[in-house]
């Protein structure tokens, strides 16, 4: 874990719980891509930069959530380097109480306010901003989170932050964070028409045809669709759908989970919602939900 990976002579990534990118254009000045989850993961990451004689310009941020954000704080009271975000994620990674607070839906019990959901703030820079490294191109990729972007470095690198799992994450957990389907769909379209010398996703291996894993996430949606759709031919709660699909996969509910992948079911319900599939009920003072 935290080694660092030569793609090219300039572009690495680090391994990490969510692959860290480093883009290093004169062998001196480095640039971050996300800074992994907590202050030990920034350790971590100066430790990396003192042992190649780098220094650190900025970390971009591909998005908010704190597994991606949590050694920003650290980086930039070591270093002071700038943080470079964007849109909604800039506002979340200024002010990390938003993530548990809209995950949860209300303001979050303390269960929830640690460095897993609610990373340290950061002083943020846009990337409208001058200072921004201008030969990196900056690549929407809604769906996962609101406003996330990827990154492609010059040497033909893209960094596709969370917008893809793993074969193996999915065969384990069967679905991952998902914010809006529609905008998560249109990404995967998106991706599967790139090239690119190497794509890095933040949770699977760097690859140079990524064709193959987005097709299998793009089936996993699905595969989630269909069971929602085929469990709700009655009038179902959500509290209902979500013990489903657990039990479906033989997982085992956390209070994380329960955030996490209960606010991906409402977006799985929005959507279906939205797109004629699912319409909505109120019987006895309850919301429930059934396919059409």
């Amino acid at each position: 874990m935290f080694e660092l990976t030569a793609l090219t002579d300039k572009t690495y990534y680090i391994e990490s719980p969510a692959k860290i990118g480093v883009w290093c254009p004169d062998g001196v000045h480095a640039w971050f891509i996300d800074s992994g989850n907590d202050k030990d993961a920034g350790r971590k990451l100066r430790k990396i930069l003192e042992q190649q004689g780098w220094q650190l310009q900025g970390i971009l941020n591909t998005h908010s959530n704190a597994d991606h954000i949590g050694g920003n704080q650290y980086l930039q009271r070591q270093t002071g380097c700038r943080v470079f975000s964007g849109g909604l994620e800039k506002a979340f990674t200024s002010y990390p109480i938003l993530e548990p607070s809209f995950l949860y839906g209300g303001y979050p019990m303390k269960d929830l306010r640690h460095k897993f959901l609610m990373a340290k703030e950061s002083d943020v820079t846009d990337f409208s901003d001058p200072s921004f490294p201008q030969d990196i191109e900056i690549i929407p990729l809604p769906g996962h989170f609101f406003h996330m972007v990827g990154f492609r470095t010059p040497d033909d690198v893209v960094f596709l932050a969370d917008c893809l799992n793993s074969r193996m994450i999915l065969d384990k957990y069967a679905l991952g964070y998902i914010y809006d389907v529609q905008a998560y769909l249109d990404t995967l379209d998106k991706v599967e028409a790139m090239e690119a010398a190497w794509f890095v996703p933040a949770h699977a291996e760097a690859v140079q045809d990524i064709r193959p894993l987005v097709q299998y996430n793009r089936q996993k949606v699905q595969e989630i669709v269909n069971l929602i759709l085929s469990f709700c031919a009655i009038p179902r709660s959500w509290d209902d759908v979500l013990q489903f699909v657990f039990n479906h996969y033989d997982l085992t509910l956390t209070v994380e989970q329960y955030v996490l992948i209960g606010n991906t079911i409402r977006s799985y319900l929005a959507w279906l919602r939205d797109t004629d599939r699912m319409t909505f009920l109120i019987e006895d003072n309850r919301l429930l939900w059934q396919a059409l």
